[in-house]
């Protein structure tokens, strides 16, 4: 290695000490969020501290270092260049080797952010929901300064697929949201100033064997604490965090109309009710077990979700009595968490993450569970309750009795895996008078604490889907009583919501009528996504399912980040004659057939003779002059 690789090392090393902060908050703002703030703040640390991947030969005797800030334009470059690179492949799930062991490591402690307000929490939201590229590409605008040409280099070399499409996107969510040069670079998004938690201390302590000294002390110190009146610390002493957490008396309590006074319209705005909101033992029993939970205790998380103890009070949503199991709530600005003391029994434990709920998501949650029944609590803002049969889209919904304290009335559930798919019941939530954009939404449940939230999206939109609309007139009704079963295979997947597109419609060959093409887009509360094509000709009664005609696992398809979708189906008509159909959004120009069938269409749509058995490549072109591969079955 020459003198001129020796400098430019050097300068990177300066430019990196240099602009730290810096450096750590753009790794911060491209790793995936679903990674959780704690894992985040180290990984970007981590990252920051790896982006030097030369070695520098040893400086000769007397030779001075580069001076910091003397020409360390270059080196930043190379170490920002690397940081992007970094923090993207860990969104794709190739995370380099040699980084995991110098990856910063906290005991007993959870790092975060400060918390943000309404604003960050939008933006942070918003942010989830679209790629690692797309966070990167806002992030070299707006964090670095760059314009769309500078940024455009750096995603290439980061090896950026098509990063003319990430710029348009990441300008898509910069227009939505207002002010986000102030807000990335706030205190929410900010890895180097950081709140300290601690993690699970209580566990951690029954499950370490302490020594015999340590032992005695720990003995000597519990007679101690027994001495003094029940619930409180030694005089001269301050609760811990975690001990704080433990406390009763410290949970959270909104005020019973707040939530008509906020612009945060989630479970953060739920008053405490029940007839034991007041129970001091019971909700001290449900903090203590979630904190350390005894053997024997049924353990229930939705996916990805943390079943670590709480780090602050949580906020108390429900306590009482429901079909004789005691049950008791909470929120922790992350996660609800479900008590439930049935009589003579252990407790069971449900965690499920609800950190980016919203009016709909934040409607209702799971309060009870039976054998082929379950009960809601719900939001103070919703007002009226039905019940409704997705299979059965022309039948009028039933309205549901709510208790006082907003626990509905039984609900059937809906089909187990395996049984027949006959019906499928749901909630038809109506929000109060008092919201400005009083609506009605449906819910459905998928077996978490969570009920999920059911859209519609109609027929072609110019330039891809924009914001699902509720499920409230017949073409919804009637798409989602086609698709309604094919719920069964996001049972525990952590969703969040699901939305029904009707992408295209196609005139069917030999008078076939008309088939309608649907995505059915899943989004969870972690950030990626499943999307099913469905293939739906005329239907031989309103519950007929159509076909999958393609799908994707972990994709933006069928989003606003992912506004383009084609699918591919084999179809024969009543002649016995066999066609390969194909269907594009709107924004597909042209198709094309290759391999086992040869054939093209100018048009969004396609019908050529086939075998079912003849394999066959379907591609689009978009009116930009793009290429958009079939989603595959």
């Amino acid at each position: 290695m020459d003198e001129r690789t020796r400098a430019e090392v050097e300068r990177a090393e300066a430019a990196l000490v240099e602009h730290y902060p810096r450096l750590v908050r753009l790794a911060y703002l491209v790793l995936p969020p679903s990674m959780g703030r704690h894992r985040k703040v180290l990984t970007a640390h981590g990252l920051v501290q790896r982006a030097l991947p030369w070695r520098a030969p040893r400086r000769p005797a007397g030779a001075l270092p580069a001076q910091r800030g003397a020409d360390t334009g270059a080196g930043y470059d190379l170490v920002r260049q690397r940081t992007v690179e970094l923090a993207l492949a860990y969104e794709e799930r190739q995370r380099p080797a040699v980084l995991l062991p110098t990856v910063p490591f906290v005991w007993g402690l959870r790092l975060f952010p400060r918390a943000g307000g309404a604003d960050e929490l939008a933006l942070d939201q918003a942010l989830s929901a679209v790629p690692a590229a797309v966070r990167a590409a806002l992030g070299l605008w707006q964090l670095e300064g760059l314009d769309a040409d500078a940024a455009r280099a750096v995603l290439v070399r980061a090896g950026v697929a098509d990063p003319d499409a990430v710029q348009r996107a990441a300008g898509q969510l910069d227009r939505r949201t207002a002010g986000t040069a102030a807000l990335l670079t706030s205190g929410e998004f900010d890895p180097c100033t950081v709140q300290a938690r601690p993690t699970d201390l209580l566990r951690r302590r029954q499950r370490v064997r302490a020594t015999a000294v340590l032992a005695a002390v720990l003995v000597a110190g519990a007679v101690a604490v027994a001495a003094l009146p029940a619930g409180r610390p030694a005089a001269g002493t301050v609760p811990t965090a975690a001990q704080q957490a433990l406390d009763p008396d410290r949970l959270l309590r909104t005020p019973h109309e707040q939530w008509a006074e906020t612009s945060r319209v989630d479970f953060t705005a739920w008053p405490p009710r029940g007839r034991q909101a007041g129970d001091r033992q019971l909700l001290a029993r449900a903090l203590r077990v979630w904190a350390a939970p005894p053997p024997g205790t049924r353990i229930v998380a939705a996916a990805d979700t943390s079943t670590r103890p709480p780090a602050a009070p949580p906020r108390l949503l429900y306590a009482g009595l429901i079909d004789n199991v005691m049950v008791v709530v909470l929120h922790d600005g992350e996660r609800l968490v479900r008590y439930a003391e049935p009589e003579g029994a252990t407790p069971t434990l449900h965690f499920a993450r609800v950190d980016a709920a919203d009016l709909t998501s934040a409607g209702g949650l799971v309060i009870g569970r039976g054998n082929g029944w379950l009960r809601y609590l719900i939001a103070p803002w919703v007002s009226d309750v039905a019940v409704r049969d997705l299979l059965a889209p022309d039948a009028p919904p039933h309205g549901l009795h709510l208790a006082p304290d907003g626990v509905t009335d039984r609900i059937p559930l809906p089909p187990a895996d395996g049984a027949p798919c006959g019906h499928w019941p749901v909630a038809e939530f109506r929000s109060s008078p008092r919201i400005d954009d009083r609506r009605s939404f449906l819910v459905t449940d998928l077996g978490d604490l969570a009920p999920v939230h059911l859209t519609y999206l109609p027929s072609p939109t110019a330039g891809g889907p924009g914001g699902p609309g509720e499920v409230t007139g017949a073409p919804a009704l009637h798409s989602w009583a086609r698709t309604a079963c094919g719920l069964r295979s996001l049972r525990g997947t952590g969703v969040r919501a699901v939305n029904n597109w009707a992408y295209a419609q196609q005139a069917l060959p030999e008078g076939g009528g008309t088939a309608t093409w649907v995505c059915n887009r899943a989004d969870t509360w972690r950030g990626p996504g499943r999307a099913v094509v469905q293939f739906l000709p005329p239907a031989t009664g309103p519950a007929d399912p159509g076909k999958t005609a393609g799908r994707a696992v972990g994709t933006a398809a069928c989003s606003p980040f992912g506004r383009h979708v084609l699918g591919d189906v084999h179809w024969q008509a009543k002649s016995g004659k066999w066609y390969l159909l194909a269907a594009g959004s709107s924004e597909v120009a042209g198709i094309d057939v290759t391999g086992g069938v040869r054939a093209g269409a100018a048009a969004p749509t396609l019908a050529v003779p086939a075998e079912p058995q003849a394999p066959a490549q379907v591609a689009g072109r978009l009116r930009d002059g793009r290429s958009l591969l079939a989603l595959r079955p």
